[in-house]
């Protein structure tokens, strides 16, 4: 069903968060939450309250850097970009999404 909400599965959203960052560049929170929910027609919402303390994890964890500038509506926001150990650790994370997944489509393959 089109547009039915679901919740982001546990461990993905650092990778939901990277890859997007990585596909469209630099970024402030609000846009990042918003292009995950476009890019999964409605499916994903990226919550607030999971987004900041995400982003934050990742600035100190060193994935992401974060400089503050103004929206095209002149308020202040923090812009997020990848670093290098973003995209190595993008890397990583979409490595053991894949490896996962098709575990779970073996499992549920019919005998």
């Amino acid at each position: 069903m089109r547009g039915q909400r679901d919740e982001i599965p546990p461990g993905t959203l650092d990778m939901l968060i990277l890859k997007t960052l990585s596909r469209l560049g630099e970024m402030h929170g609000f846009e990042i939450a918003d292009s995950i929910q476009q890019a999964s027609v409605d499916v994903l919402q990226v919550e607030e309250g999971s987004l900041y303390p995400c982003l934050q994890r990742m600035l100190i964890k060193g994935w992401l850097k974060g400089e503050w500038g103004k929206t095209g509506e002149n308020r202040r926001a923090r812009y997020y970009s990848l670093t290098v150990d973003g995209r190595k650790q993008l890397a990583r994370e979409m490595e053991r999404y894949e490896r996962v997944s098709q575990a779970i489509a073996r499992v549920l393959q019919p005998v």
